[in-house]
């Protein structure tokens, strides 16, 4: 499994904004496609919310892929 971090620079982060910004997808469009795909999961759960609020602590993960969301 790839592990990558991701420093957070606010509150929090919208998730197919996460994605994008992390590398996992070239644009925004194409994450949110892979979560209305059901293909990403947010501390355990499938998470269909595009834009849902991304914060500290959090772990993502899409397909071998798992993001840590870590606090600036």
């Amino acid at each position: 499994m790839q592990q990558l971090e991701f420093q957070l620079n606010g509150e929090y982060v919208e998730l197919n904004q996460l994605l994008k910004l992390a590398g996992v997808c070239d644009s925004g469009g194409a994450g949110k496609a892979l979560v209305a795909e059901g293909a990403v999961s947010v501390d355990g759960h499938v998470e269909l919310r595009k834009t849902a609020k991304i914060r500290a602590g959090s772990v993502v993960t899409l397909g071998d892929v798992r993001i840590t969301v870590l606090a600036a």
